[in-house]
């Protein structure tokens, strides 16, 4: 006999496990859960949240099998079929159970076991009057491209992916903002959701978009908030209260029910792509989101990536110019090469840069020094015997951290005291080999003692806040002399800043990672592009034993058109992205034989007519916390021929048995 009451649930956990499990709930007929809501739930000896993705009235599992659910989270609305959608586009492009990315994605106070967090975010966002009045104040005069491209995106109906390419200083963020303002004005519910690569980049752009827009509930989305503050900006958005959402790379994956047009600043950032767990790239998903909701998207930057270039010179975007910069006489910096073998530097410097700093510094103007590598040096080494400071676990050295006293790996974060002696030899003059941003600093501080010094990095911003703290100092003119890492080469606005020293940049120019070049020549190009934004000349200083090097020349007359083609051009010939497409499977274990050994079975274990499946090879750090790694490389011309080979493959090597600890990553960024 029917029970009216009984249905089944299907319910997707956080899992490896590749498939839904079935339970049985018995409720009021008017009280049917629906799909898209949470559900609380005993799985493998212990309560988990899951999300239900079906609700059924049989099931096929055996009476004696199921397992009745413990409760449904009915005080939260439902996600919706669109954002199920997503998820499960995301689970099946980068070959992961959907579990595993649908449940990650939620704040995690939603998938702990008790509601009281829940509760009391939903009865705070109860209290909050949606905004009446989204009507912007302030609005700058735009110049006439600014306008024209602020016009198309703002009026743009359907899905055309727009790619936004404006010089550093060009103002795409107040084109962001007068597009925003013409879709909120002409849609009543309409929400926006603003990407941007880091954290750090966050607290302007907020400050920007709430004073454009205070009648507007804008709502925050990274890892450095609290449980609690996520979880209240999620319902906002989720509960269509937030009209904007500014988040990192982890927000395009929240419920936003009105979306209407999605804004990727600085879409060129590797930061987009998640390197742990699932490997997605937020950037594509962006994308792939824009498509299913038939909306308008921006991604924008100064130096686009090359796929995206790609894809506008194709014709598959469309691309919008910002050629000149936006404030009043504004121009781009003066970029200049110092020859390290004429100018021999000294503690790291020339004679021309320090020369240039001296300048600013008479002047009352800010100077920037940008070396991409925190530390006081990269190495310690005995001179005698040729000892250097080796990481026991990792294939990487230790770097110094002198204030510190410490020594310390960037890859296991193993530390430890500096050794009074070289533990070979015994010789105690043991001497810091390189520089790092601390031995810069230390050596500017001895050449410049009357100069307020800055160093903004990884080390010196631990601390809850203390980044925007830093910023702040720099934006109020208290800083005379910033050093920094690639945490200020990119989104800030320095009204002072006249100088740019950028210190070896090198090493980039000979890395075995065929995007190394597209990676250096965006990085000094943004840097770069921190000087002169107030209308004050200023100029870029790059010190290089490699002037006559065609990437610097690049740099030299701001030429990204130029070099990008070039750059596809021999990403054609040599047949890589974005005219090929790959994926790249890797193992762990104790012994790298046994990783290798592991890959090898994965090569040979099915056939793959249109798959190029290259052999196994250590990767580069082959050594991370006493764990050995290694990786094969999967390519073919088409996409969909990758995917459906990767679906069967994936099958096949989870019914292998290995204690090899492995993973798969489709869209590689580095390999």
């Amino acid at each position: 006999m029917n029970n009216p009451r009984l249905c089944y649930l299907q319910i997707a956990i956080d899992t490896p496990l590749n498939a839904v499990f079935d339970y049985r709930w018995e409720c009021d007929p008017a009280e049917r859960p629906q799909i898209g809501q949470l559900a609380l739930v005993s799985f493998a000896r212990r309560e988990v949240v899951g999300l239900i993705v079906g609700v059924a009235d049989q099931t096929d599992v055996p009476a004696d099998k199921l397992k009745d659910a413990l409760a449904v989270r009915s005080q939260l609305s439902p996600l919706s079929a669109q954002w199920l959608a997503l998820a499960g586009f995301a689970a099946d492009y980068y070959q992961r159970p959907l579990g595993e990315v649908a449940l990650p994605g939620l704040p995690k106070n939603l998938r702990v076991l008790t509601t009281v967090a829940l509760d009391r975010a939903l009865k705070k966002l109860a209290k909050v009057e949606p905004a009446h009045d989204p009507a912007p104040v302030d609005m700058p005069v735009l110049n006439a491209s600014q306008q024209a491209a602020a016009d198309a995106i703002g009026g743009q109906q359907g899905f055309k992916p727009t790619l936004l390419y404006g010089v550093t200083g060009s103002g795409k963020t107040e084109v962001y903002l007068q597009a925003c303002a013409q879709v909120l004005a002409r849609e009543q519910e309409a929400q926006i959701l603003i990407l941007v690569p880091e954290i750090n980049l966050t607290p302007q752009l907020e400050g920007n978009i709430r004073a454009r827009f205070p009648g507007v509930m804008l709502a925050t989305l990274h890892s450095s908030l609290s449980e609690g503050e996520r979880m209240l900006h999620w319902l906002a958005a989720h509960q269509g209260k937030a009209r904007i959402v500014l988040g990192t790379r982890l927000a395009i994956l929240s419920s936003l029910p009105h979306l209407k047009l999605i804004i990727i600043d600085e879409e060129h950032d590797p930061s987009y792509k998640q390197q742990e767990g699932l490997r997605y790239s937020a950037r594509d998903l962006a994308v792939w989101r824009a498509w299913q909701l038939q909306i308008p998207i921006v991604l924008g930057s100064a130096t686009p990536s090359l796929e995206s270039w790609h894809h506008a010179q194709s014709g598959r975007y469309r691309k919008l110019e910002l050629r000149e910069r936006a404030v009043q006489n504004a121009v781009l910096p003066t970029v200049k090469l110092v020859d390290m073998e004429r100018d021999k530097p000294s503690d790291g410097l020339t004679s021309r840069l320090v020369a240039a700093i001296k300048q600013r510094l008479e002047r009352g103007e800010q100077s920037l020094l940008f070396l991409n590598r925190r530390g006081y040096a990269p190495v310690i080494c005995c001179e005698s015997c040729g000892w250097v400071s080796e990481c026991t676990r990792c294939t990487s050295f230790m770097v110094l951290h002198r204030p510190e006293h410490r020594l310390r790996c960037h890859h296991c974060s193993l530390e430890m005291r500096i050794p009074r002696h070289c533990p070979t030899c015994g010789n105690v003059d043991l001497q810091p080999l390189g520089r790092g941003t601390q031995r810069v600093e230390e050596g500017l501080q001895a050449m410049f003692p009357e100069a307020r010094i800055l160093r903004i990095d990884a080390d010196s911003t631990r601390k809850k806040g203390s980044a925007q703290e830093a910023f702040d100092t720099v934006h109020r003119g208290e800083v005379d002399i910033l050093i920094g890492t690639q945490m200020v080469a990119k989104g800030h606005d320095f009204k002072k800043l006249t100088l740019v020293g950028i210190m070896n940049p090198d090493t980039a120019l000979f890395s075995q990672d065929y995007r190394a070049s597209e990676r250096l020549f965006a990085q000094l190009m943004q840097v770069a592009g921190r000087a002169g934004r107030a209308g004050i000349p200023s100029e870029v200083l790059i010190q290089t034993r490699y002037p006559q090097h065609p990437l610097y020349g690049a740099v030299v007359h701001h030429d990204y058109d130029h070099f990008a083609t070039a750059l596809l051009e021999e990403r054609e010939q040599a047949a890589l992205p974005p005219y090929l497409f790959q994926a790249l499977l890797r193992a762990e274990a104790r012994e790298l034989a046994t990783a290798i050994e592991f890959l090898t079975m994965a090569r040979d274990c099915m056939e793959h007519p249109g798959i190029t499946i290259n052999d196994p090879i250590p990767m580069t750090m082959t050594r991370v916390y006493n764990v050995d790694r290694a990786q094969l490389l999967v390519e073919s011309p088409s996409r969909p021929a990758l995917q459906a080979f990767l679906k069967e493959w994936m099958l096949t090597l989870k019914e292998m048995k290995s204690r090899v600890k492995w993973s798969l990553e489709v869209d590689p960024l580095d390999i």
